[in-house]
């Protein structure tokens, strides 16, 4: 058997894996899509393992010992990345990879009205605009804040 055929779908799994990362916005299909990418590693690394093989004598068979390696490391890396995505999946509701990205810049889902997250922007108890909360509202906050405002 030739080379270029093993290589050739390398290529065409490795394209594949690399399009699904870079368009998905699911994280299960992203992790889904790396795979891809270190199977196409897997396939060339025996193709050329038995390519050289047939060129020495004695071999060592490095490239099967490095794809079972890989594979090892591809089992701990997609057991460790669902555990993430289920987490957050149950935390925020969404394994949506643009909505996690926006959530975790400090923007809400729907926060469009140009405000920073911290409610400092004034409001009625507060119209120098200082951030503290005024007499009648209850503190809310960091245990100092929350001792600055009983002080």
């Amino acid at each position: 058997m030739h080379l270029a055929y093993p290589a050739v779908l390398s290529a065409l799994l490795f394209c594949t894996g690399v399009y699904g990362v870079l368009a998905r916005r699911n994280a299960i299909l992203v992790l889904m899509s790396v795979e891809l990418m270190l199977n196409a590693v897997n396939l060339n690394l025996v193709a050329f393992d038995v390519w050289l093989s047939r060129a020495a004598e004695e071999t060592l068979h490095s490239g099967q010992a490095l794809t079972l390696f890989t594979i090892a490391i591809a089992a701990a890396e997609i057991g460790i990345g669902l555990a993430i995505v289920l987490a957050v999946h149950r935390a925020r509701g969404t394994a949506d990879i643009d909505r996690l990205r926006d959530t975790a810049e400090g923007h809400g889902p729907g926060d469009d009205d140009g405000d920073d997250g911290h409610g400092d922007d004034g409001g009625p108890d507060d119209p120098e605009g200082s951030g503290r909360p005024g007499p009648g509202t209850p503190a809310t906050g960091t245990a100092t804040e929350k001792a600055e405002a009983s002080a």
